[in-house]
């Protein structure tokens, strides 16, 4: 599968993957940040974005569509930082294909399966039907409806990925259908029967849940030479709301 992607600068190259429901767009801020000193790729993971739709999601394949993308590009050996699913595809690829990645980051999320949670989002985005609504506001007015309980900043951010096709109708970039379909596997672990030695850094947000203390023991055995580092004033979104700590961590970590 060939990946929609954007790239910036110059130097050794850094691979950014978005989590679920978001697009490349979601760090491109960051990643233009980061060209100053590096080659960076930002990419629409599989069925997100601007990236082809099919059928299959899990972790295994994802890990796979980055492999196929770094092969395509000639490209060896990367820094490569991933968010929340994007973060799982990063620890997956790695532990896949150890000599393939220099740096690990992982941003807000552990190799564990998860609870859930995002069900009711699903249920509300595959509810509306979009051949029923004349602009922007329709499709916003619905989701405010249907998802009561979310902040204004989640609409918004759901919101991105409605557009218009060529013929003028409205479409979803992202595939709505297999997410759903494979939601338990987005949820699911991270799989290795070897650890990744290289050197890796996992960044949470204070006030997320994604990442636990007793979460370490796990991490560990998988990454023996990870880090952790806590933001303050951050939650899951860390890049959205301390970008800036973010950055620092992370340039830090790379240049050392």
């Amino acid at each position: 599968m060939e990946l929609n992607y954007k790239t910036f600068g110059q130097g050794d190259p850094i691979i950014i993957l978005h989590g679920m429901f978001g697009t490349l767009d979601n760090w491109q801020t960051i990643g233009k940040q980061l060209a100053e000193n590096y080659t960076v790729y930002i990419l629409d993971q599989r069925n997100h974005g601007r990236s082809p739709h099919d059928d299959l999601i899990d972790y295994p394949t994802l890990a796979e569509d980055l492999h196929h993308f770094m092969e395509s590009h000639w490209m060896f050996k990367a820094h490569i930082l991933g968010h929340s699913m994007g973060g799982k595809t990063a620890m997956q690829f790695t532990l896949d294909h150890p000599d393939m990645v220099d740096k690990l980051i992982v941003v807000d999320v552990a190799p564990k399966r998860y609870e859930g949670g995002h069900e009711h989002i699903l249920k509300a985005l595959l509810a509306l039907d979009l051949s029923q609504i004349e602009n922007r506001k329709d499709a916003e007015d619905f989701l405010r409806s249907h998802l009561p309980d979310e902040p204004e900043s989640t609409i918004l951010f759901l919101m991105k990925n409605l557009s218009r096709s060529k013929e003028g109708h409205f479409e979803w970039k992202m595939n709505f259908q297999a997410i759903n379909n494979h939601y338990q596997d987005i949820l699911d672990t991270v799989h290795s029967n070897h650890p990744f030695e290289g050197e890796t850094i996992f960044i949470r947000g204070a006030q997320s849940k994604y990442i636990l203390d007793n979460d370490w023991n796990t991490i560990v055995k998988l990454f023996p030479n990870a880090k952790l580092e806590t933001i303050q004033n951050a939650g899951h979104w860390v890049h959205a709301d301390q970008p800036t700590a973010l950055l620092n961590i992370v340039q830090q970590f790379l240049a050392r």
